[in-house]
């Protein structure tokens, strides 16, 4: 029993540590980074007047994109429930960003409640709809049921550098490399009415993922890059 509760402390302080040097490090990109916002007008509009909305973008484009956000406007994120969820959710907090736990695999109502109640109390949320798992950059439905629900926008963004480390992970994870060129692209908000059918769902899930893809086609042209292809589509979903 002490020698599993000595490694569960262990683990624990690994994570800790792991945590606090990714903070560090994504400082130290912030700090030695040339950074350039476009379409920063589409998040301004609703940040000026206080209202929540859900700020979109693909898992491989997560490190960064905090450095996009207006400092003071409150934002939660959502994050698995996975071991590698806890290392970011640790890390999201050191940046004063909220976390709710799950996600469509594992407690998919159950997040959905929480997006929209913490929408509803005037936060906004940042996701990834092509999360946890992918395929990447293919948007799965709970975003639009999520804007549709909660009656907010969501409003695609992307961030790219010019020097940076693409992971061979399932999203193609980008790791922004100190001393670089980098953008902020955001792009118009999309909005889901409230009596949206199954049919008007599915155009805006589809809108939706066109919209990420394009703002991130845009980082990527602007920092020297070619466009990433995204994964297999999925099958057809009812939002």
């Amino acid at each position: 029993m002490k020698r599993a509760a000595r490694q569960i402390v262990r683990v624990g302080f690994i994570r800790y540590m792991a945590a606090r040097f990714a903070a560090w490090y994504m400082v130290l990109v912030h700090v030695t980074t040339r950074w350039e916002v476009t379409g920063e007008e589409f998040p301004a509009q609703m940040w000026d007047k206080g209202q929540p909305f859900i700020l979109s973008f693909w898992h491989g484009r997560l490190m960064m994109l905090f450095y996009g956000w207006r400092r003071g406007m409150p934002i939660k994120t959502i994050i698995s429930r996975h071991r590698d969820g806890d290392l970011l959710a640790q890390t999201m907090d050191r940046f004063g960003i909220g976390a709710l736990r799950g996600s469509s695999t594992d407690d998919g109502a159950g997040v959905l409640r929480a997006m929209v109640k913490t929408l509803k109390n005037g936060a906004s949320i940042c996701l990834a709809p092509d999360g946890p798992r992918g395929p990447h950059m293919r948007a799965r439905a709970g975003v639009v049921t999520a804007a549709r629900l909660a009656g907010v926008p969501v409003i695609p963004m992307a961030v790219s550098v010019t020097r940076r480390k693409i992971m061979a992970s399932w999203d193609k994870f980008q790791v922004p490399l100190p001393f670089s060129r980098g953008v902020f692209v955001w792009g118009e908000p999309i909005t889901v009415p409230r009596d949206a059918d199954d049919d008007a769902c599915a155009a805006a899930l589809a809108k939706i993922e066109a919209a990420i893809t394009a703002v991130t086609d845009l980082a990527d042209r602007l920092t020297g890059h070619l466009p990433t292809e995204p994964g297999p589509a999925l099958p057809s979903q009812n939002a």
